[in-house]
């Protein structure tokens, strides 16, 4: 049984770990949920179907955009053999996986440190992106897991289009992953998200990537383009209230974007410890997939 004194002193810590670098947040996050597992689930079905349309002699090409040091790198190194280019503009991940590099002897594993919404979104720097940072060559796969968070929704287009037609080769794929911009169900981080923002700075979730989906059907670019999208449940719970609470803090996008107070925070902490953590009720995240499939014209 949880006593007065217990339930405080944990409130406490749940405040607190407010203040934890994402890159930290985003690692409980993997540990104790089953994104990775969802994505790497769906990015092998992915690369299934390119394997099936290229010859055997071909050695994959992929980039991921917004890497950080995600397992998926486990599940990209041997597969893109002809070059796996790791994209994000955090050094810390970066140079994670560097050492890792320098340790297991891994050469074909390019580390790149920029920020995509400066070079992927223009034509003329994705031109110069492509010649100085891929070697001149085209890539057959492309990945952005949760890294679309990170660029406004009106240039989504226009990033995809460039990485559709002047990066991607001519059987090649795109996979993007996000967190659902709608869910009613009150466990979900969607719900949560949408319930504090909305209840204290008027916001809600509008990067909808289900939608953007079905607006790139009826973009003529992608007429000959296979587009493919699904939605999964993903579920995340850890017993140690302080890292359930620091993944809370990453999903309400505290403090980087949102600045709740002292007061706002305490309310939100006394909400997530009696609704999930005391009960041992799990965090649902609603997920989609979008996966564009490029065929020669």
């Amino acid at each position: 049984m949880i006593k007065g004194n217990d339930r405080k002193k944990l409130i406490e810590i749940g405040i607190k770990v407010g203040n934890s670098d994402m890159y930290d947040e985003d690692k409980i996050w993997a540990l104790y949920s089953s994104d990775k597992i969802d994505i790497g689930e769906v990015l092998m079905k992915v690369i299934r179907t390119l394997d099936r349309e290229l010859p055997l002699s071909r050695e994959l090409r992929a980039l991921s955009i917004g890497s950080g040091s995600e397992p998926q790198f486990r599940i990209l190194e041997p597969t893109a053999r002809g070059g796996l280019y790791l994209l994000d503009i955090d050094s810390v991940p970066l140079g994670i996986v560097k050492e890792q590099l320098r340790r297991e002897w891994i050469k074909h594993v390019t580390t790149i440190r920029v920020d995509y919404n400066r070079v992927l979104i223009r034509a003329q720097k994705v031109e110069q992106f492509v010649k100085n940072r891929l070697g001149g060559k085209k890539l057959d796969l492309i990945v952005l897991h949760h890294s679309l968070y990170y660029s406004r929704e009106s240039e989504w287009e226009a990033l995809i289009e460039n990485l559709y037609r002047k990066i991607l080769a001519s059987r090649g794929a795109i996979h993007a992953v996000m967190m659902a911009s709608e869910c009613q169900d009150q466990y979900s981080t969607t719900w949560l998200y949408n319930h504090f923002a909305g209840k204290y700075f008027g916001c809600r979730n509008d990067q909808d990537l289900k939608a953007f989906g079905k607006g790139l059907k009826k973009n003529k670019i992608f007429n000959k383009a296979v587009i493919d999208q699904r939605t999964h449940r993903v579920r995340f719970f850890v017993d140690d209230f302080g890292k359930f609470m620091s993944v809370i803090w990453m999903i309400l996008l505290y403090p980087n974007v949102h600045k709740y107070t002292r007061k706002q925070r305490e309310e939100i902490t006394e909400n997530i410890y009696d609704k999930f953590w005391l009960k041992k009720i799990p965090l649902n995240q609603m997920q989609d997939h979008l996966v564009v499939y490029k065929r020669p014209a």
